[in-house]
């Protein structure tokens, strides 16, 4: 099997890796799926992605497609460096392999300019015309037309509160303090029409590749707010050279008034993914974001 043969035939490629006709080597990929570089005969690598058997569950229904469909959307803005798909099959994913490099200023730079790019690049409606998935749990990306306060408080906070307090990764004062945020989200001004955006965005999904540009992968792709993926390559560390994205971005498509105090709002929604996904080791992740969000909205308002 070789890149052409895959690209006409993309359904046969389970066939080839049962009987072992690809050579396979396991890669990271990530804490969901397990991952391997497949070398195909003419020589070229691909990324492949497959629900691992120890997850314990079959995988759920249109998740390889839904990642699919994401990058896809992505892609064809042809503002900023998305792996291609080659395969979504049910059970499989397979994608143009990027060789790994290292973080540079200049591709850091690069990156700003393409993100706020892909960002211009717009929705027609905040959420998205396919399943929703964020890591491995459901996101409502029913289309809704805005505002996007409103949107963002009932499909992209309130399920994950809900999720967090049930597994008991956050009680009752927990969730009151996030519901103080919810009751008040309309007060903290920056209102757009839907972004483009990746939805995802912590480093984690950024590739710095060897061509020296940043990749952007494994994403929960949908029409959302651009401050949304900025503020979460803050998270978890922070993306390598993130002041020098966040300067390109800037003078690219300037930020509104009031962004900073907003950043711990955008970020409220993956930090509650990750109590509903990993427990009450992020409980207090979620509790800084929400109090500091809750003290930011006088200036947000103020600034804009």
């Amino acid at each position: 099997m070789d890149l052409a043969y895959l690209r006409e035939h993309p359904e046969h490629l389970p066939t080839f890796l049962t009987h072992q006709r690809i050579r396979e080597t396991p890669v990271g990929g990530g804490d969901i799926c397990a991952a391997s570089r497949l070398t195909l005969d003419d020589g070229h690598s691909i990324f492949a992605k497959t629900w691992p058997e120890r997850a314990g569950r079959p995988v759920p229904e249109d998740f390889f497609v839904t990642e699919a469909a994401g990058l896809r959307w992505l892609r064809e803005a042809g503002a900023v460096a998305v792996p291609e798909v080659l395969v979504a099959l049910p059970d499989l994913l397979a994608l143009e392999w990027v060789e790994p490099g290292e973080p540079s200023v200049a591709a850091a730079e690069r990156f700003g300019r393409e993100l706020a790019g892909l960002h211009r690049a717009g929705a027609s409606a905040f959420g998205a015309p396919w399943t929703g998935f964020i890591g491995a749990l459901p996101a409502d990306n029913t289309p809704h037309q805005g505002p996007w306060a409103q949107w963002f408080a009932s499909a992209r906070l309130l399920p994950y509160l809900r999720r967090s307090v049930d597994n008991g990764a956050l009680d009752g004062a927990d969730a009151a303090l996030v519901e103080r945020v919810v009751a008040r989200i309309g007060e903290f001004g920056g209102e757009e029409p839907p972004a483009r955006i990746h939805g995802d965005l912590w480093p984690g999904n950024l590739l710095w590749g060897a061509d020296d540009r940043v990749w952007l992968i494994d994403p929960a792709a949908h029409g959302g707010h651009r401050e949304t993926d900025l503020a979460q390559l803050a998270l978890f560390g922070g993306a390598a050279h993130a002041d020098r994205i966040l300067a390109a971005y800037d003078e690219t498509w300037p930020l509104a008034d009031g962004w900073r105090e907003r950043v711990p709002l955008h970020q409220l929604h993956l930090l509650l993914v990750h109590t509903a996904l990993f427990g009450a080791t992020y409980r207090d992740s979620v509790r800084g974001s929400a109090r500091a969000a809750l003290s930011g909205i006088g200036r947000a308002t103020v600034d804009g």
